[in-house]
């Protein structure tokens, strides 16, 4: 990625090769050795975007579920918010992994009838795994995304974010320095991350057996240090300012109002 001749660039290449995934299987190996048969190689540089499901595949993630409900349940560490529909009820909530999406990262798809696909147990910890091995095969420094499909806050549709990270840094804090007109930014984080894994879920697709894509061109990303957490992106706790959806906040608000009112009118 050069900008010394006004252009800047960066291709993102999905690829195939990779088997059906089971548990046990050895990710770094079969993506390595899809790599080289697809042509692409790995150079300094690289970034791998890995889909959560493949991940999940070969970590034992797949559970059987007669009923979805009950594994979202055994997922949710607390409840956003609710909504029901025709088809049953959405839930919003924050999962083990510490993202707030909605069912908890429990998917039934692309995966046998009677069984559901939980995230990685710590997406960080599994890309670090998965890079470690990638730069021992190839001797060059190769960052690696885990991306998962998200809905986002006040926009439709659903976009693939990073929730693991390793090699990768996450954001580009851009706090103190100034814009082009010499005004001092505050407040701007780029989310690197995220915006990478959302332009490979374009050329990944959801369907297209091509669970990862390789990103070239944005080496000045990739960091020696593999404990880059893409944890760092999750917005909770005091950070939070919508840590609860409308039902719930009303109804939070009214059993405070209502023990208030009965301990005002009991006598002294």
């Amino acid at each position: 990625m050069s900008g010394s001749t006004g252009l800047r660039s960066i291709t993102v290449t999905a690829f195939g090769g990779l088997p059906e995934i089971e548990e046990g299987a050895d990710l770094a190996a079969l993506i390595g050795d899809a790599l080289e048969a697809s042509g692409l190689g790995a150079a300094e540089g690289d970034i791998l975007v890995v889909t959560s499901k493949i991940v999940s595949k070969a970590e034992g993630r797949r559970v059987a579920a007669a009923d979805r409900e009950d594994a979202i349940t055994a997922e949710t560490v607390r409840v956003v918010a609710t909504r029901a529909h025709p088809g049953g009820v959405t839930r919003i909530v924050e999962n083990r992994q510490g993202l707030v999406q909605a069912a908890a990262g429990v998917d039934a798809s692309n995966t046998p009838d009677g069984t559901v696909l939980l995230l990685p147990v710590d997406p960080d910890a599994s890309a670090r795994l998965l890079a470690a091995g990638l730069r021992e095969r190839f001797g060059v420094r190769i960052g690696v995304l885990v991306s998962d499909t998200l809905g986002r806050a006040w926009r439709e549709g659903q976009t693939d974010l990073a929730i693991g990270a390793a090699g990768v840094r996450v954001t580009d804090d851009l706090r103190g320095t100034t814009d082009s007109f010499g005004h001092e930014l505050v407040v701007t984080q780029s989310a690197i991350a995220d915006e990478l894994a959302s332009a490979a879920d374009l050329v990944k697709g959801k369907a297209s057996g091509m669970p990862v894509a390789l990103v070239r061109g944005y080496a000045e990303a990739v960091t020696e240090s593999l404990d880059t957490p893409a944890r760092a992106l999750t917005r909770t706790g005091p950070t939070d300012m919508f840590r609860l959806g409308t039902d719930e906040a009303l109804a939070e608000g009214y059993a405070a109002g209502y023990a208030a009112g009965l301990a005002a009118s009991r006598p002294e």
